[in-house]
């Protein structure tokens, strides 16, 4: 091919999701919104979900699942008056979703109504909603049960249940109520579960709950982002502060940095501040609204960096983070897959930073082995022995950290002069 015949416009596919059965409307609205090739989940789950059949879907955060599981929705409620519910870990995740279904079906010339379930908002205002009948509930398995127990909601027309972030959903606690629910649930339902691993926990609940699931699995379990450069940095834990802001300094896109405590967040939320970045905080102590707006805000550009719980972990689709800074080991070597699933998206790539202290190298290794990768290591890391300790932890000086007025961070869309935080 010559340079002027590869410089001729290559024409879109069209029939791509037509070709997995989506139906012609969906697949305009598809169109109009720039969707026209399938991901590898897509393609694989969405002949499934259309089918009718349960389904099994292992696939890291960033994938393109929702969808996957959204529009076989769409398609099968615009031909009976059914519901269908779908069940997310954290309220971050339920925005996630009900952005996502409305992206589409407020387009479509029949009309989903949705209702979201979570906590912080009254449970009278989400009771009114049920008398509009909703064909779409997304919900927290906590606030769902409440709805089930004080029978304002009940599940006897969800004929398509969705169990997104399964193994997240285990993680903090909600295997009770997820089982409760399911068991409430029509038995002549069809059930997916998504979920980024498959612990043990997560296979018995589909070998009690599911029938004869079709497993899809794009990604091995534990495999992180191949555009994600994954260093380590061994550091004294006295010197964590005044290196991230070393890091944050060199740094020109948006940042997340999870910290392991709620009061560890909201102590690094003031100090990433006070070195001159545009700050907000995310974590489990802030009301809905606070959430919200943090999430809106950096979503948007207004903040740089956004200091956060595993709360954050799953739930942030935002495609241009460039960095991931793990200022805490995550609990479970599972979680840092999640975390750092949250950059190196959309074919971009990304960067992912650890902090380990030198006591750390037993952690380390557990991730290693999880995500059969090593780390780099980072320009600023202390000297590091996998199978022991670091060397030479006191005689390296302290980073300094820049701090106070400074740099700042914008973008097109961003938000504008003036130092923000989110507090």
């Amino acid at each position: 091919m010559n340079q002027q015949e590869s410089c001729v416009p290559q024409p879109i596919d069209t029939s791509a999701f037509i070709a997995l059965g989506v139906s012609a409307e969906l697949n305009q609205v598809l169109l109009k919104k720039n969707f026209t090739i399938p991901t590898a989940i897509q393609e694989q789950a969405i002949p499934v979900a259309i089918s009718g059949k349960d389904l099994i879907g292992i696939a890291q955060t960033g994938t393109g699942k929702t969808l996957a599981f959204a529009l076989p929705i769409m398609q099968k409620l615009s031909m009976n008056s059914e519901q269908a519910l779908v069940i997310v870990p954290t309220r971050e995740l339920a925005w996630q979703v009900e952005e996502a279904f409305r992206n589409i079906s407020d387009h479509l010339k029949f009309q989903l109504s949705s209702v979201t379930l979570i906590g912080g908002v009254p449970m009278e205002r989400q009771r009114m909603r049920f008398k509009k009948t909703p064909r779409i509930i997304i919900a927290t398995p906590g606030r769902l049960q409440d709805h089930l127990n004080r029978r304002t909601f009940n599940l006897n027309n969800c004929k398509t249940i969705v169990l997104d972030e399964a193994d997240r959903m285990f993680d903090i606690g909600f295997a009770p109520q997820i089982k409760e629910i399911l068991n409430l649930a029509p038995k002549d339902r069809q059930t997916m579960l998504f979920s980024a691993t498959m612990p043990e926990e997560i296979r018995d609940l589909s070998n009690r709950h599911l029938i004869n699931p079709v497993q899809i699995e794009v990604t091995k379990q534990g495999v992180t982002g191949e555009l994600v450069r994954q260093e380590l940095c061994v550091v004294a834990q006295s010197d964590k502060t005044n290196m991230l802001g070393k890091i944050l300094d060199g740094s020109t896109g948006q940042t997340i940095v999870f910290a392991k405590t709620k009061i560890g967040t909201k102590k690094l939320a003031r100090m990433v501040y006070d070195m001159g970045f545009d700050t907000a905080e995310l974590h489990s102590d802030r009301s809905m609204a606070q959430r919200r707006q943090a999430l809106d805000g950096f979503r948007q550009g207004k903040y740089q960096v956004l200091i956060a719980t595993d709360i954050a972990a799953r739930g942030i689709d935002v495609s241009d983070i460039e960095l991931v800074v793990n200022y805490d080991l995550p609990q479970a070597a599972e979680d840092y897959v999640h975390r750092i699933g949250r950059t190196g998206r959309a074919g971009k790539s990304g960067r992912a930073i650890s902090f380990a202290s030198p006591q750390q190298s037993r952690d380390i290794r557990k991730i290693e082995n999880l995500t059969s990768i090593k780390f780099d290591m980072s320009e600023h890391s202390l000297p590091f022995n996998r199978q022991g300790e670091s060397r030479g932890a006191e005689k390296r000086p302290a980073g300094t950290a820049r701090r106070g007025g400074g740099r700042r961070f914008s973008r097109a869309g961003g938000g504008g002069g003036g130092r923000n935080r989110s507090y």
